[in-house]
């Protein structure tokens, strides 16, 4: 009886290259949207939101308006961060092999968890940090202490310290979110392009002949 020759159905089959399992089409679009929403989101916030209320005459209302606002967006924003995070978990494991067999691979997706993780607990901070401020400035505004601001994260001469002190810890931590959430899209890539048989090769003989 003849022998057939497998074709390349079956060489995929067998875990051959281009199996099935290298197929990460929705992993890495759900990854990517995600990110993007996270990176987008923070960016429109604190260019857009933080200074929504300068337009406005009184202090207190300049703060509500942005707290409101960033308590709506939360949501989405946190529904990006948990897309980033799963979707990367299912990108890692179907790659796995690259970790072992690509020189840069393991390091730069250990890279990239930890800037994600970095960026959501920034994130966490940056919205309790809004909290505060809101939570103080509705206090003042109780006991008839006037509450001056610039904006809602940069306080003015009349800003009570406590409020200033968090309002200076918020701006910086959302800052620092989009830097990370950009450096998690900038590894996202690198590791998009390892795929491509140039990098693979390289990276493999990189792994197999060091230095």
């Amino acid at each position: 009886m003849t022998r057939r020759s497998a074709g390349p159905a079956a060489l995929r089959s067998r875990g051959g290259l281009g199996t099935r399992s290298d197929n990460h089409v929705a992993a890495q679009a759900v990854h990517d949207l995600g990110s993007a929403l996270w990176f987008g989101g923070t960016v429109m916030g604190v260019a857009g939101v933080n200074k929504s209320g300068a337009d406005l005459s009184q202090g207190i209302d300049r703060i509500r308006v942005a707290s409101a606002a960033w308590g709506r967006f939360a949501p989405a924003q946190w529904a990006g961060i948990a897309a980033t995070v799963l979707a990367g978990l299912q990108l890692t494991r179907t790659g796995g092999r690259r970790i072992a067999l690509q020189k840069g691979f393991g390091t730069v997706g250990a890279l990239k968890a930890g800037v994600v993780v970095a960026g959501a607990a920034a994130t966490g901070f940056a919205s309790y940090s809004g909290a505060r401020i809101a939570q103080l400035a509705e206090e003042a505004e109780r006991r008839g202490t006037p509450v001056a601001v610039e904006d809602a994260t940069i306080p003015s001469a009349g800003t009570p310290d406590e409020i200033a002190a968090w309002q200076h810890r918020q701006r910086a931590t959302q800052f620092l979110v989009p830097v990370l959430a950009g450096a998690n899209i900038v590894c996202g890539s690198w590791l998009v392009q390892s795929y491509r048989a140039g990098s693979t090769a390289k990276g493999v003989l990189g792994r197999l002949l060091p230095g």
